[in-house]
């Protein structure tokens, strides 16, 4: 006899409401996430901060963040996702809304660091429930589709937190964001039902032995897939860190055509990073890396054409193409490990490429400003060393072989290469 649960993973219905659920849960995160960016004025000069002293406060979450990846992952295999999402967005929501009490720089810090940890946690969750929910051959292309939400997230954070600060003001603000995300939990605990992936259940039938978190790390396959990512991400935080301020100094733009111009390559990396997985599983089916390859080489190429553009409009141009193939990218790597490897260890599997991408969150911006200051404001270097990342990237995913194997001799994925 089956049960509400059984019924419920195998409508199409539930599997779409979880993955709704998911995708609004990303959007949340962001725009909390965003909420300090916005806010970091009001606050920086009611507790009379220096641009160093904020900066630290910014940096300060990515820190707790990138240092949840890995745990976050290896919970939600264990747990399953529903308990790690719902415990991430708790954790999360209660410390956005205690960082409308803050009464110091130090208050300020651990808020952001403990808020770092808790948001740490849902990425992999999220990517363990589209592996429980979905069947292996439609991960891929819900991936990137869930992935898309991180760009749809950044557009409507300063719609929704802007009118926030600017009536409520930044105290007020962060105790109602916090509070629509605990609104946010009873909805998502209420509709969700907890799920096993279908693999589980074969490999106890079969009594094949579970792969752990730790046997990951001995697979080539997760090495090239963090470092494609990692050197594609030293391109992604690069850009959205110093195109605003090469554009104002070395393009001349003012303020009012960046506002204008500079959400196009938002817009496009958005686009292809929701059909990404669409176009791995369709057209590059058993050619994965190849995908991976001519994205990163393309993202090189058009690097190049913006380095040397004329006008400003030309630069935005080719940076929207930059962030178009950038994100085939993201898509294909956080896709690739819910295809090839079973769904048991998909948390952590995207937490420990996702490391990789939030470490480069820390070393480019670090990178690029030494560059700027050692060659007197020039951005030459910079490109660049952009456009060896966008080669280091192909190169990594060129190294992917065919049929490698899992620990205990089972192969990963024989018909990719």
């Amino acid at each position: 006899m089956q049960t509400a649960k059984d019924i419920f993973n195998k409508t199409a219905t539930g599997k779409y409401l979880a993955f709704t659920l998911l995708y609004l849960g990303w959007c949340i995160s962001y725009i909390d996430r965003a909420a300090m960016n916005i806010a970091l004025a009001s606050i920086g000069k009611e507790f009379s901060l220096n641009p160093a002293s904020m900066g630290v406060v910014l940096s300060t979450f990515f820190i707790g963040y990138a240092i949840m990846q890995l745990p976050g992952g290896w919970m939600a295999d264990k747990f399953g996702s529903k308990k790690i999402v719902i415990g991430s967005l708790l954790l999360w929501s209660v410390f956005t809304a205690f960082t409308g009490l803050a009464w110091s720089l130090g208050a300020l810090i651990v808020i952001r660091l403990l808020f770092g940890l808790g948001e740490g946690a849902f990425p992999c969750a999220s990517f363990k429930g589209i592996a429980e929910y979905f069947p292996k051959s439609e991960r891929p292309k819900m991936i990137g589709a869930l992935l898309s939400s991180n760009y749809i997230g950044s557009a409507i954070a300063p719609l929704v937190i802007a009118p926030l600060l600017m009536y409520l003001g930044w105290r007020q603000m962060f105790f109602t964001i916090g509070i629509a995300g605990i609104v946010f939990i009873a909805v998502y605990w209420f509709l969700i039902k907890p799920a096993k992936v279908q693999e589980e259940e074969e490999q106890k039938a079969a009594g094949a032995p579970p792969i752990s978190a730790k046997e990951l790390l001995k697979i080539p396959l997760m090495w090239q897939l963090v470092i494609a990512w990692f050197a594609l991400s030293l391109i992604n935080k690069g850009l959205d860190s110093w195109m605003p301020t090469y554009l104002l100094t070395v393009r001349h733009l003012d303020l009012k055509s960046i506002g204008l111009l500079t959400p196009l390559p938002f817009v496009a990396a958005g686009l292809a990073t929701a059909m990404g997985g669409w176009v791995m599983d369709k057209l590059f089916d058993g050619r994965e890396k190849y995908l991976l390859v001519t994205a990163a080489a393309l993202t090189a190429f058009f690097l190049y054409f913006m380095y040397t553009a004329e006008t400003a409009i030309m630069v935005i141009a080719f940076q929207s193409l930059v962030y178009f193939f950038k994100s085939f990218v993201l898509a294909g790597v956080m896709a690739m490990p819910m295809k090839m490897l079973p769904g048991t260890v998909v948390g952590s599997a995207t937490g420990m490429i996702n490391v990789g991408g939030q470490s480069a969150g820390f070393v480019s911006p670090i990178i690029i400003g030494f560059m700027i200051s050692a060659f007197n404001g020039s951005y030459d270097a910079v490109f660049w060393f952009l456009i060896s990342c966008a080669c280091l990237s192909a190169i990594s995913s060129l190294t992917i072989k065919k049929g490698d194997k899992l620990p205990g001799n089972t192969k990963v994925a024989p018909e990719v290469c």
